[in-house]
């Protein structure tokens, strides 16, 4: 980020020379360049200032007492620095203060149909999807961030919920001790999705 910072100012600066020259083809050159050494810079320096000020939670759940466990997606964590299991003591209190809208969803129809919408959606997503249990009303993926390739976990649990069914998801960084808010961001786009597609199924 220092060295993109450095390439913007070099370039800022030869614009100016460029431009004192009225050589054109200088001018663009260094524009190109200014434009490059901005969006470098701006790209990481934005990243960085987004997750300075997100809560310090990366293990988001709608039931944070008895949240979705992963099984299928553990092997894939051995090397990760984050553990799969959840830790209330750390996590609970910081996530029901930052994001009290993120709850479990009840839905009108029953675990099966639930189940199918619920993996619609999921599959609707830029996801991996690890595991697909419909007996056990579980589904486990994982998601990949575009800039830097950084991995989060999703695991969803479909159960009875009288008449119908209730539906939690579990979003976790596997690394990282901060997550800009990225895991709450992909649970709430999920909920809503998944509302909206409940209500015309």
């Amino acid at each position: 980020m220092i060295g993109a910072l450095a390439a913007f100012l070099v370039s800022f600066a030869a614009c100016f020379t460029a431009v004192a020259s009225k050589h054109r083809r200088s001018i663009a050159v260094a524009v190109v360049a200014m434009v490059i050494g901005a969006a470098t810079f701006g790209v990481p320096y934005s990243v960085y200032v987004k997750f300075r000020s997100a809560p310090r939670v990366w293990d988001i759940t709608t039931d944070t007492v008895n949240p979705p466990q992963f099984v299928d997606i553990v092997p894939l964590r051995v090397n990760a620095p984050n553990i799969p299991q959840y830790r209330a003591s750390k996590f609970a209190a910081i996530q029901k203060k930052a994001y009290p809208d993120i709850v479990p969803v009840h839905l009108a129809q029953p675990p099966a149909d639930a189940f199918r919408i619920a993996l619609a959606v999921a599959r609707s997503f830029d996801w991996e999807i690890i595991a697909s249990v419909p007996s056990e009303g579980r589904i486990e993926a994982t998601a990949t961030s575009f800039w830097f390739g950084f991995k989060d976990d999703i695991v969803i649990r479909v159960a009875a919920d009288g008449n119908g069914s209730r539906v939690d998801i579990r979003s976790y960084a596997r690394f990282g001790r901060n997550d800009g808010g990225k895991n709450a961001a992909r649970v709430r786009t999920f909920i809503a999705k998944l509302k909206a597609e409940a209500a015309t199924s």
